[in-house]
């Protein structure tokens, strides 16, 4: 693609990183295909190619951000798909986390959506008040049906038992079951915590029965990906470099030999903090430090050796979260790893597409992310499977809304199949079936 960028603009070194992108992009439309939101709106702006485009106008002629672009911008799920199947290697993540901050500095939008996504960027980020939103949401669960859109929305997320603060998310550390192999941080994040905190009780169980002392760093918290894609610089930075401050200072005392992430929309923002802060003379050598020692759960366990594994022959579905298949990479690991515990795993059909979660995108797009969570659904229950198993918070979220088929962590099922306890969300499954598998 030609770009038309001045000198004086190509100073700017988020301009002439995006201009690096923009000119590799070759109009194909390969990108289509795959995109969640053009195969639901059919809208060439609601396809990365169309956003590129103006985006590319957006920038290069240096106005802020008109209703138009911002209405296409918005609609992104950032799942990056498109990075996947793009033959070019355009990386549109970097482009349009670009925009989007542009689109925060120079647009203001109607005071509603000001208002939503101030609430959420106040709440979600801090577990103790999420929880208490949490509570609250619950009273008003029964008048669901009366309350419309968006704060609907946000009532069918709500989880059937909002759990307490748990001691394993404390800092401190977690010693290795026999002889220690490992050292490594474990980030526990932040609405996970309040979620379902049997996902980290898992990891944790997990990784030290596997030989690794597990640390929870003093001073580790959210990763900042909700702010970092409302375009919030300032607040995105400031959660990043608390974590790598916490990281790097477990890193020179005692060592860590990695930093093991169980959420993946978290780890795919963690292993970018060095393009984050990369012309940051203070922080960029840590930044990129951590980001190389960050590993998904999955990830992580493939390197280390799954040993010895027990698991009942369940027809366990995979769904592929969009962050760990298109944003890490890693799309082998988790399935490898479930089939040597014991399970049968299977793939749905249209594995690639998104599940319409995308952090906080079904609380501000709710129409769009409902039509790509029916057709996810729909994709997973075709495939006749007995127990889902997803490794982000965010997706087990929205596929549990929409069926009964109980969605377990891949986490959780791992620890189950090498020892560890029945996971909680399988309590519905026949007992009798399981022991005959």
């Amino acid at each position: 693609m030609q770009t038309n960028f001045t000198e004086a603009q190509l100073q700017n070194p988020g301009i002439a990183r995006a201009n690096e992108i923009l000119r590799a992009c070759v109009h194909c439309g390969f990108c289509t295909a795959t995109c969640p939101s053009y195969q639901v709106l059919g809208d060439e702006l609601d396809s990365p190619r169309g956003r590129i485009y103006l985006i590319k106008d957006m920038l290069e002629n240096n106005r802020p951000a008109d209703e138009k672009t911002v209405t296409h911008i918005d609609r992104c799920l950032s799942c990056l798909a498109c990075m996947t199947t793009c033959p070019s290697g355009v990386h549109y993540m970097h482009l349009v986390d670009h925009a989007r901050a542009h689109i925060e500095k120079t647009y203001r939008r109607p005071w509603h959506d000001r208002a939503l996504r101030w609430v959420l960027t106040l709440i979600l980020p801090y577990p103790g008040r999420f929880r208490l939103a949490l509570a609250g949401a619950k009273l008003a669960s029964p008048f669901k049906r009366l309350i419309p859109g968006k704060m609907g929305a946000m009532l069918d997320l709500v989880p059937p038992r909002i759990a307490p603060p748990m001691r394993h998310d404390d800092p401190g550390v977690t010693l290795a079951t026999g002889e220690r192999r490992k050292r490594v941080a474990l980030m526990t994040g932040c609405a996970q915590k309040a979620l379902n905190p049997d996902i980290n009780a898992a990891t944790i169980r997990l990784l030290t029965r596997h030989g690794c002392d597990v640390v929870v760093a003093e001073g580790a918290g959210c990763c900042g990906a909700l702010t970092h894609h409302m375009g919030k610089t300032d607040l995105s930075h400031a959660s990043a470099a608390a974590n790598i401050r916490a990281w790097v200072g477990e890193a020179d005392g005692a060592g860590l030999d990695a930093i093991i992430i169980n959420t993946s929309g978290c780890g795919t923002t963690v292993k970018d903090y060095g393009y984050m802060f990369r012309h940051d003379p203070k922080i960029a050598e840590d930044a990129a430090r951590v980001s190389a020692l960050t590993k998904d759960i999955s990830e992580f366990m493939v390197e280390l050796g799954l040993g010895q594994a027990s698991a009942p022959k369940l027809r366990v579905a995979y769904h592929a979260a969009c962050s760990l298949q298109h944003g890490q990479k890693v799309s082998g690991a988790p399935k490898e790893l479930l089939r040597q515990a014991g399970f049968e795993v299977v793939e749905p059909a249209e594995a690639h597409l998104c599940c319409g979660s995308a952090g906080t995108y079904n609380l501000l797009q709710p129409q769009i992310s409902a039509k790509l969570k029916e057709r996810k659904v729909a994709n997973l229950e075709a495939a006749a499977p007995q127990v889902i198993a997803a490794g982000n918070i965010g997706c087990m979220m929205q596929i549990g809304t929409a069926t009964g088929i109980p969605v377990v962590h891949t986490a959780e099922l791992l620890d189950w199949a090498t020892g560890g306890p029945w996971p909680e969300a399988l309590a519905g499954l026949d007992t009798e079936i399981i022991a005959a598998e």
